[in-house]
């Protein structure tokens, strides 16, 4: 897999979380946007060595979802 199949997953993971969080907490998308990059969560999706790109949506969801009710990520 190349660098730039890991980013668009990403990217696409960025997307997905990003309405989950609006439909959830009702966000809007710039608000769940500046909420998920500023999390625990965000940080470990995007370091490739973690493999959160490469779970579904509502798997890494779960861990945010905790993280900003919780102030936990596990």
């Amino acid at each position: 897999m190349t660098d730039g199949d890991i980013k668009y997953m990403i990217e696409a993971l960025i997307a997905d979380l990003a309405e989950l969080l609006s439909i959830d907490f009702g966000m809007t998308v710039s608000e769940s946007l500046d909420t998920l990059y500023n999390s625990e969560t965000y940080s470990r999706l995007i370091n490739p060595a973690a493999g959160l790109y490469f779970q579904s949506a509502q798997y890494v969801y779960s861990f945010l979802k905790n993280e900003l009710t919780t102030g936990k990520i596990a």
